[in-house]
C-alpha cells in the first residue's frame, strides 16, 4: 500500500485546487511544496501585482481634481506600498494554511485527509519521490498511486542579458525593490509588461521605457483595443519604443541599465535607466522533477505534454503553467479540479480551452472572452459586431470615467450566437460573468437584450450593445454615429473580409 492516494507536487493554484478536490472524494493526499504556499499565483504573480495595480489605481484617482475636490498632500512611499502588497498576500496564504490544517487529519464522515509536505520533490520511479527539505536538510521518500504535478512557472530570462536581482530583474524581484526608481526599462509589450508599465506610471514616480518589437502594443488584441491602452500610456508619460529590437543591455558602473535598441528605419539609440524589467514570457518549472525516471515525457520547450490533464504515464497528471496551455491561474484551478476527477472516476466531459475569460490591469481595465476580430478574421468566420461606447453608459457618466467600451462578436446568422467579447473601461470585468455562460451553452445574444439589470451598471451597455445588433437600441447609431458601430464581416471568395 503507498504513502498517498494522490501526491500532488506544488501548492500553487492548480495544485491547491486539485489538492481540495481529491479530499472531496475521501482521498489521502500529500502536497508537496518547497516555497511559500499559494505559489506565483499569490507571490511575485496574480495576487501581488494586481494588488499592487488596485493600489496605483487608488493613488491616481486621489490626485484628480475633477471630482469637485481637491486631495491635499498625497505622497507615496514604496515601502509602505509594499507593506500593504505582502499584507495581501499574507493573509491569503494564511487562509490556505488555515483550510490545510483543518484537513490534516480524517473527520467524522470524512475519510479524506491532507497532509502538507514541505520541501523540493524529484521522482525516484513512477510511483515514488523523494522530497529534501531546504533548510534543516531532512530529506523523505513517499509513494503514491497517482501524481498530480502542478510546480507552475518562472519568469524567461534571456541568454545575452544578465539577470542579476537588482538593476536588471524580473517580475520575481519587484517586492525586493526599496524605492521607486526613478526610470525604468521594460524588456516585452505582452500583458505582463504593460501590466507593469501602468503600475509605475500610475504612481507617477518612475519614467518608463517599453521596447515594443512589434508594430504596436498588444499584437493578440484587436487594434483598437491596444490603440486605447498604448494612448493612456503615453498620455502617462510611458515611451514605447514600437518596432524596435534590443542589441544589448548590460549594467554599467553605478548599478545603472544601459540598453541600446535599433529601430525600424535602422538608427540605433542607447539610453541609461536606474532599472531594467526583463517580461518576455515564462518557463515551466520541471527541470529539477527528474521526470525521466517516472517515464513523463517533455517537449523541445520543457513543458509537459497532456492528453486532458493526463500524461503518457496513465496515472501522473500535470496542470497549470507546466503544460504548454495558456497559463492563467482560472485555467490552472479548473485543469488541477479536473484531473482530480479523472483519477477519481468521473469522466463526464473533457476540458474546452475555447471560452477563456481574462482580465488585463492596465489603463483602462480590459477583460476579454472569445474571440476578437483579428482572430475570426484568420479563421475568416463571417460575424457581426457591434460596439458600445461608455460614454453612453450612466454608470460611466456617474463615475466620471466614460473612456472605454464594449465590442460583442456575434455569428452573421439568425441564431446571434456569441463568438467573443472585448470590454474595456472601468468595472470591465462585471460584463464577462453572463457571456461566459452563454458562450458555453452556445446560447443566442438575443437572450442578453431584455434580462433587467441593475441600474446603473456597466453590464447596461452590454444589453443596449445586443439590442443594438438587433435594431432595437435605445441609442441610434445613426445618431450616434462616433460612439456606435454596428458592422457585418463576410468573405467573398478569394478577397480581404469585407465590412458592411
Amino acid at each position: 500500500m503507498h504513502d498517498y492516494d494522490v501526491c500532488v507536487i506544488g501548492a500553487g493554484p492548480a495544485g491547491f485546487a486539485a489538492a481540495m478536490r481529491c479530499w472531496d472524494f475521501g482521498k489521502r493526499v500529500g502536497l508537496v511544496e518547497k516555497g511559500p504556499l499559494g505559489g506565483a499565483g499569490v507571490f511575485n504573480g496574480a495576487l501581488s501585482s494586481k494588488t499592487f495595480w488596485e493600489l496605483s489605481r487608488d493613488y491616481r484617482g486621489a490626485q484628480r481634481l475633477d471630482r469637485g475636490f481637491r486631495a491635499e498632500r498625497v505622497e507615496v512611499d514604496f515601502d509602505a506600498v509594499r507593506a500593504v502588497v505582502d499584507q495581501a498576500c499574507q493573509e491569503k496564504t494564511r487562509q490556505i494554511a488555515r483550510q490545510l490544517e483543518a484537513l490534516a487529519a480524517p473527520r467524522p464522515g470524512m475519510p479524506g485527509c491532507i497532509q502538507q509536505i514541505g520541501g523540493a520533490a524529484r521522482f525516484l520511479d513512477p510511483h515514488t519521490i523523494h522530497v529534501e527539505s531546504a533548510g534543516a536538510g531532512q530529506s523523505r521518500v513517499i509513494s503514491a498511486d497517482h501524481f498530480i504535478i502542478a510546480t507552475g512557472s518562472r519568469p524567461r530570462e534571456l541568454p545575452n542579458i544578465t539577470v542579476d536581482g537588482r538593476s536588471i530583474i524580473t517580475s520575481d524581484h519587484i517586492g525586493t525593490l526599496s524605492e521607486f526608481p526613478r526610470s525604468l526599462v521594460i524588456l516585452g509589450a505582452g500583458v505582463v509588461g504593460c501590466e507593469f508599465a501602468t503600475i509605475f506610471a500610475n504612481f507617477g514616480q518612475t519614467k518608463v521605457y517599453l521596447i515594443d518589437r512589434a508594430p504596436r502594443i498588444l499584437p493578440f488584441e484587436d487594434a483598437d483595443v491596444a490603440s486605447v491602452c498604448a494612448t493612456n500610456l503615453e498620455a502617462q508619460g510611458v515611451t514605447i519604443h514600437r518596432q524596435a529590437t534590443l542589441i544589448s543591455m548590460r549594467r554599467i558602473e553605478g548599478g545603472m541599465v544601459e540598453y541600446t535598441i535599433e529601430h525600424a528605419t535602422g538608427g540605433r539609440e542607447s539610453i541609461c535607466v536606474e532599472k531594467a524589467l526583463i517580461s518576455v514570457g515564462r518557463l515551466p518549472n520541471t527541470e529539477s522533477l527528474a521526470l525521466e525516471r517516472a517515464g513523463v515525457e517533455l517537449d523541445g520547450r520543457g513543458y509537459i505534454p497532456d492528453e486532458d490533464t493526463r500524461t503518457n504515464v496513465p496515472h501522473i497528471f500535470a496542470v497549470g503553467d507546466v503544460t504548454p496551455h495558456i497559463a492563467l491561474v482560472n485555467v490552472g484551478e479548473i485543469e488541477g479540479r479536473h484531473a482530480a476527477e479523472r483519477i477519481c472516476g468521473l469522466h463526464d466531459r473533457a476540458l474546452s480551452y475555447e471560452n477563456l475569460a481574462t482580465i488585463m490591469f492596465l489603463d483602462p481595465e480590459v477583460a476579454a472572452i472569445g474571440l476578437n476580430e483579428q482572430d475570426a478574421q484568420a479563421q475568416r468566420i463571417p460575424y457581426r459586431v457591434g460596439v458600445y461606447d461608455y460614454s453612453l453608459v450612466n454608470r460611466a457618466i456617474a463615475m466620471r470615467d466614460t473612456e472605454g467600451f464594449v465590442k460583442l462578436l456575434v455569428s452573421d446568422d439568425d441564431e446571434l450566437k456569441i463568438l467573443g467579447m472585448r470590454a474595456l473601461g472601468t468595472h470591465a470585468a462585471t460584463t464577462l460573468e453572463a457571456v461566459s455562460l452563454m458562450i458555453q451553452h452556445g446560447r443566442s445574444a438575443r437572450e442578453l437584450a431584455e434580462l433587467y439589470h441593475p441600474h446603473p451598471a456597466i453590464t447596461e451597455g452590454l444589453q443596449d450593445c445586443v439590442r443594438m445588433l438587433l435594431g432595437t437600441s435605445i441609442f441610434k447609431p445613426c445618431v450616434f454615429q462616433s460612439e456606435l458601430r454596428l458592422s457585418r464581416i463576410h468573405y467573398p471568395r478569394d478577397a480581404e473580409p469585407e465590412a458592411d
